[in-house]
């Protein structure tokens, strides 16, 4: 928050004119904003800033939108990242994701849906929901309060998003999940670009759970997707 109480947002954008657009349409929603116009520029302003929120061009000068996410989850896993970019390719996503990006947006986009991102996002990271649990899969262990999904041998930590999505395949499982309500919860809105979006997170956790052949996450085509456990005796949840 800056020193108004208003959620701050690094904005690293190369394009100084779409940069100051979108930095107008931020504002005049209740945002401050802190602008920057590569990728080296951003990493500065972030580790002196630290703002709420982070919305960055993919390709800039000197360090592009990629390297920038990487250098700053080195040590920041929780600040959400909304990655702005021209590609359009499935790998792209999976390759942002990977980084520790919670979301796309598609250029050229409209200001508004920036704007209900951007504030999806912080509401996710603020409040999201709260199942104090974790659960036995197969050979993981997933704790839903720290993000994290465990073996006996390593550790790796979740987006928020990845999280989510997680939480509610096993509070379902073997039952199906539908696309329509994964995509309301998470971004408000269920429109084809989002359900590419959401294919990139589903991509992901298949590979992180792909330790343990006994897990599979199904897609149920044009219905939903399916966490598929079959001995029951190793999926089950703990906690409260």
């Amino acid at each position: 928050m800056n020193q108004k109480g208003k959620p701050a947002v690094l904005l690293a954008e190369d394009e100084r004119t779409l940069s100051s657009i979108i930095a107008d349409t931020l504002e005049g929603e209740g945002f401050s904003t802190i602008q920057a116009f590569d990728g080296q520029e951003g990493l500065r302003l972030f580790r002196e800033r630290r703002p709420d929120i982070i919305v960055a061009d993919v390709m800039m000068p000197r360090m592009d939108g990629f390297e920038m996410v990487r250098r700053i989850r080195d040590t920041d896993k929780t600040t959400p990242v909304l990655f702005l970019t021209a590609r359009s390719s499935v790998d792209d996503l999976v390759f942002g994701f990977g980084l520790g990006a919670n979301d796309y947006l598609r250029k050229p986009f409209k200001m508004q849906e920036l704007i209900v991102r951007v504030k999806a996002l912080l509401n996710r990271t603020a409040g999201g929901l709260n199942v104090q649990a974790a659960f036995n899969i197969g050979n993981y262990v997933f704790d839903t309060v720290s993000q994290t999904l465990v073996t006996e041998d390593q550790a790796e930590e979740l987006t928020h998003f990845e999280n989510e999505i997680l939480m509610r395949l096993c509070l379902n499982i073997n039952r199906v999940v539908e696309i329509k309500s994964l995509l309301l919860h998470l971004w408000y809105d269920d429109s084809a670009y989002n359900r590419n979006s959401l294919h990139g997170y589903i991509h992901k956790l298949r590979k992180l759970l792909s330790g343990d052949e006994r897990l599979k996450i199904i897609n149920i085509r044009g219905i939903g997707y399916k966490l598929v456990c079959p001995a029951g005796d190793v999926c089950d949840m703990h906690g409260a």
